[in-house]
């Protein structure tokens, strides 16, 4: 007889399986828990009878589903329940959440979501008592509640992932293109969760850590993108770039700094040409003066290429000419973001906004009390929008992702064509930016 028992991980004696190392301490063979299913699985092959005593789950609730699928949303739960782990990803506003509600109404067992913000925690809760008419427990932003269905913020998880690892069988991973940091990855691994379910727009990392997905929750198993469900399911929509310059006194400041960090990479024979090596001038800076300045040099012509005061200019002929749209105002930091709200008198929303503040306006938003809102990244990720249909990009990252998930906040009204537009400060290391993030 073999006995598994839950103990920082799997503890097995008597017999071993692939993934399991022998501990000297406990005298038995030892495996994390994430290897639960693959090793349960690995004895159910070889006939070997097995006494568990990993879990302790929660009980699952009654709940009412009340969830009505599209054709592809059907499809997604199709893939996924074929070997119940894996990632689906579809674009924003394309119901990834009705998906994952879909899967807990069907395999009826405990369930953690894990999510990356409080706005998404609120988010679920509400969606769980709409679909499913339960008021789940919550982990995160002051609330400490326990139920069979749980939805919990991934920094929660990562914390309590010890306590929490044997009491839920289906994991679900919202935004899990969070889940490959060095952090959350070693959380994953302290869950027992057989059942594992990733939901993301942009699974793909600058890191390239997206290749631990299939061993954290598995393989990406449907996929959908924006242009396949425009038209249809979203709204359809046009991308335009409008490019300023640089005024003279800028273009001048510009060049003498970008002149001060080439100097000195070239004098220490280093490039700038990968996110690698933009951490090792940070590496560099922390203990170098020259490399200090450098970094300082590089950031100052970032924020002036990106915040160039052609681009107020450009914002104030936007907002002039599209006077009937409801607006989204995107910026790279919140510097610019309080500039605009100061100059156009135009409602902010960045980090520093309170929940009760930020709440507050988006209801006068769809409310149409307020036509426009300005934000720095807080809407980059997780934030129902369903009214917008032009959104004026003022600055960002060179990530794909961000630029689809700006995208994805106004595709969800499809009456009309949503309309994305770009500024970008040509010359500069804004526009290389810009493509960048639509390579």
């Amino acid at each position: 007889m073999v006995h598994l028992k839950y103990f920082k991980g799997l503890i097995l004696s008597d017999a071993y399986a692939p993934g399991m190392k022998w501990s000297e301490e406990l005298k038995s063979y030892t495996a994390l828990a994430f290897k639960y299913r693959d090793i349960k699985k690995y004895f159910i092959e070889k006939n070997v009878s097995v006494e568990e005593q990993v879990f302790d789950t929660l009980p699952f609730p009654i709940i009412k589903d009340k969830i009505k699928l599209r054709d592809y949303q059907e499809e997604a739960v199709k893939a996924w329940l074929k070997t119940k782990r894996g990632i689906i990803v579809l674009p924003t506003g394309a119901g990834k959440t009705q998906v994952a509600l879909k899967i807990i109404s069907l395999l009826k067992v405990p369930t953690l979501i894990i999510v990356p913000t409080i706005d998404l925690i609120n988010q679920w809760r509400e969606k769980i008592i709409k679909y499913l008419d339960f008021e789940p427990g919550v982990i995160g932003g002051g609330e400490d509640s326990l139920k069979g269905i749980t939805v919990i913020t991934y920094d929660s998880a990562y914390t309590r992932a010890e306590e929490l690892g044997n009491k839920f069988l289906l994991l679900i991973f919202d935004e899990v293109h969070h889940l490959p940091s060095e952090g959350y990855s070693t959380m994953a691994q302290l869950f027992a969760a057989p059942y594992r379910l990733g939901l993301t727009a942009t699974p793909e990392r600058e890191d390239g850590r997206h290749e631990l997905y299939p061993i954290l929750v598995g393989p990406i198993v449907y996929r959908k993108d924006v242009n396949e469900l425009s038209g249809k399911y979203l709204a359809t929509f046009k991308i335009v770039r409008v490019y300023t310059s640089l005024t003279e006194e800028e273009k001048k400041r510009y060049k003498e700094l970008r002149k001060k960090l080439k100097d000195f990479l070239s004098s220490r024979g280093l490039e700038m040409k990968s996110l690698s090596d933009f951490h090792k001038l940070v590496k560099l800076a922390a203990k170098d003066k020259e490399a200090r300045e450098a970094l300082l040099a590089w950031h100052e012509a970032l924020n002036i290429a990106v915040n160039s005061e052609s681009k107020i200019e450009k914002l104030k002929e936007l907002l002039e000419q599209f006077k009937d749209e409801k607006i989204l105002i995107f910026t790279r930091d919140t510097q610019m973001a309080y500039k605009i709200s100061k100059l156009f008198l135009i409602p902010v929303v960045t980090y520093k906004t309170d929940k009760d503040e930020r709440e507050e306006i988006l209801k006068k938003f769809k409310d149409n009390v307020y036509r426009v809102v300005v934000a720095s990244t807080v809407f980059d990720e997780g934030v129902d929008i369903p009214d917008a249909s032009v959104a004026i990009v003022l600055g960002g990252y060179g990530t794909k992702r961000q630029f689809l998930q700006r995208l994805g906040r106004i595709l969800r009204r499809k009456d009309k064509e949503a309309l994305m537009i770009e500024v970008v400060t040509k010359g500069t290391v804004d526009y290389r930016l810009s493509k960048k993030r639509r390579e």
